[in-house]
């Protein structure tokens, strides 16, 4: 098993529901996307450049969707967390029924024009 697979097989429920929708969006949505393991967490490449990782936070009770370029995208700011972050801007999501797909979708097809 991979360690991308592996970090998010073995997260508790209520992570590993929410990351995989997540994952299933971004690969819907860019399909030539590969997702990697890079700084112990999965980390999703497009054209061959870091687009967006995903990360579980414990401590926090969410998952971050954190795409690399961030700081650059114009729409659905209002949905953004950046804080603490120079490049980065994250939808956070604390439970699966809060991912609000249009939103998502919406901010990968945004993310993606900048590559």
């Amino acid at each position: 098993m991979k360690p991308q697979d592996h970090y998010i097989l073995n997260q508790p429920e209520v992570y590993r529901s929410m990351l995989l929708h997540i994952m299933a969006v971004i690969e819907t949505e860019i399909p030539d996307a590969t997702l990697e393991f890079k700084w112990k967490i999965p980390f999703y490449y497009y054209k061959k450049k870091p687009f967006c990782f995903l990360n579980a936070s414990h401590k926090g009770k969410y998952v971050d969707a954190a795409f690399s370029k961030g700081f650059q995208l114009q729409n659905n700011l209002e949905f953004l967390n950046g804080e603490n972050r120079n490049t980065y801007k994250s939808l956070r999501y604390f439970s699966l029924e809060s991912i609000d797909n249009k939103i998502l979708s919406s901010v990968i097809q945004e993310a993606k024009k900048m590559y």
